[in-house]
C-alpha cells in the first residue's frame, strides 16, 4: 500500500481550523454591524424610555385629575395648582412642534441686493423661508391636527415628537381654509393621542390652558379663562369662523395648538391672536367645529358645506326703521347670485331673512353658519319678510364650491 505523503493535512485536521476562521469572520462582521448601529440602537433605546415615561406620568395625572372630579365639593384653591400640573402632564405627549420650510422664486429688479450678487432685473433668484407652530395627536395611528396656515406653502414639514423623534415622513391628508384648520399623517409608533372634550360644555369663566411652541419653546403651558364664545367675522372669506375667546397667553408659534378644560380633554384648536403679538385676547377653533372638520378631512379630504348664493348685510337700527321691522330682525338680502339656490327659491334683494329652518337668524355671521352646516340636498324652510309682510320659501341647499 502506497503510504501517503508526511505532509499531506488530514482531512479532519483541517475543519477545525476552517471553523474557526468563520466563526472570528461572523464575531467581526456582528462587531462591525453592532459598531454603526451603535448610535441608531442607543437613540432607539431613549426614545423608548423617554415614551415610557411620558406614558407612565400621563396615566397617573389622568387619574388625579379623575380623582379631582370625584371630590369636586372637596377641591381647594390650592388644588388649582395640582390640576393644571396634571393637564399639562396629560397632554404632553401628545403635542408636537411643526417646522416648516418654503422654498420660492423672485425676480431680480434692479435692487442694490441684487446688483451686488451679479442679479438683475431679468435674474431669477431662490428664497427659503422657514416657519413653525404646533400640533396635536388626535388618533395613535399617527393623524396630527393643527392649522393651515402652520404649514400652507411649505416644501418640507417636520413633526417633532415630546420624546425627542423627528419626523420627516409628512403627509398632507387634507385641508380646509375656511377653518384653518390641517390633518397631517405621521409615520411613527407608540403614539399617544390626546382625549377630546365637548367645546359646547364650557361656560364663560371656565379655566381653560393653551399648550404649544411659542418662539420655539417647546410644550409652553399657559392659562386662563374663557372670555367668550361665538366670536365671528362677517367676512365672507371667514365666514366658517365661531372662535372661543380666551386670555390665555398665546404668541406666534402656538398656531395649531390645543386648548384643554381642567379635565385635560381639548376643547380648542389655537389659531388666532389680534395683532402681531399677544395682548390679552386670543382665539381657538372649537373642537365641535374641529372634530368635524376633521371627521371630514380624513374621510373625503374636504369639507362639504351648503350653499345658499345671497349677499348679506347687518340690519341696524336705522335700517329696521326704514323698512318698519320689529324689535326681533333678521339680515338683509344685498343680492342674489344668478341659478343660486336662492333664486330658485325665489328669494329677491330686499328681503329679510329672520329664521332658518325653524332658528332665528341674528347677523350675517349666523346665517352662514346655519348655511353652512346644512346637509346638502336638504330641503330647508326659510322664514322672511317681504315689504313688510311675512312669507316662507323652501330652498334646496346647494354645495359651495372651493
Amino acid at each position: 500500500m502506497a503510504s501517503m505523503p508526511p505532509y499531506a493535512p488530514y482531512p479532519s485536521q483541517s475543519a477545525p481550523r476552517s471553523g474557526a476562521r468563520l466563526s472570528t469572520l461572523v464575531a467581526m462582521l456582528f462587531m462591525l454591524v453592532l459598531i454603526f448601529r451603535a448610535p441608531y440602537l442607543a437613540e432607539e433605546i431613549q426614545f423608548s424610555l423617554t415614551r415610557g415615561e411620558l406614558r407612565a406620568k400621563a396615566e397617573a395625572a389622568a387619574a388625579d385629575l379623575s380623582d379631582l372630579e370625584k371630590n369636586a365639593e372637596l377641591v381647594k384653591l390650592s388644588d388649582t395648582s395640582r390640576a393644571f400640573r396634571d393637564v399639562a402632564q396629560v397632554i404632553s405627549p401628545s403635542v408636537v412642534h411643526i417646522d416648516t420650510e418654503q422654498l420660492g422664486r423672485v425676480r431680480g429688479g434692479g435692487n442694490s441686493i441684487f446688483d451686488e450678487w451679479g442679479g438683475g432685473p431679468s435674474r431669477d433668484r431662490i428664497y427659503r423661508a422657514v416657519g413653525q407652530g404646533s400640533g396635536i395627536i388626535v388618533d395613535p395611528s399617527g393623524y396630527v391636527l393643527t392649522n393651515y396656515h402652520v404649514i400652507q406653502g411649505a416644501n418640507r414639514v417636520v413633526v417633532k415628537l415630546t420624546d425627542g423623534r423627528a419626523v420627516e415622513k409628512v403627509k398632507l391628508i387634507g385641508y380646509d381654509v375656511y377653518t384653518d384648520l390641517a390633518v397631517l399623517k405621521i409615520d411613527a409608533p407608540d403614539l399617544i393621542a390626546a382625549r377630546w372634550g365637548n367645546s359646547g360644555d364650557l361656560e364663560v369663566g371656565d379655566w381653560v390652558l393653551a399648550v404649544g411652541n411659542p418662539y420655539g419653546l417647546d410644550r409652553t403651558v399657559t392659562s386662563g379663562i374663557l372670555s367668550a364664545k361665538e366670536r365671528r367675522t362677517v367676512d365672507e372669506n371667514n365666514a366658517y369662523q365661531d372662535f372661543l375667546q380666551t386670555d390665555a397667553a398665546v404668541n406666534p408659534g402656538n398656531s395649531g395648538g390645543p386648548l384643554l378644560n381642567v379635565k385635560g380633554e381639548v376643547v380648542g384648536i389655537t389659531t388666532a391672536i389680534i395683532g402681531k403679538s399677544y395682548q390679552g385676547i386670543s382665539f381657538a377653533i372649537p373642537s365641535e367645529i374641529a372634530q368635524k372638520v376633521y371627521g371630514a378631512l380624513i374621510k373625503n379630504g374636504r369639507v362639504a358645506r351648503g350653499y345658499l348664493g345671497v349677499g348679506l348685510q347687518e340690519i341696524t337700527a336705522d335700517i329696521a326703521q326704514q323698512l318698519k321691522l320689529g324689535a326681533e330682525h333678521g339680515v338683509l338680502v344685498t343680492g342674489v347670485q344668478k341659478d343660486s339656490p336662492a333664486e330658485k327659491a325665489g328669494i329677491q334683494e330686499a328681503d329679510v331673512i329672520v329664521a332658518w329652518d325653524g332658528k332665528k337668524v341674528t347677523d350675517p355671521g349666523d346665517l352662514r353658519l346655519q348655511v353652512a352646516r346644512a346637509k346638502i340636498g336638504a330641503q330647508v324652510k326659510v322664514d322672511i319678510i317681504r315689504d313688510g309682510k311675512p312669507m316662507t320659501v323652501t330652498v334646496t341647499v346647494g354645495e359651495r364650491e372651493g
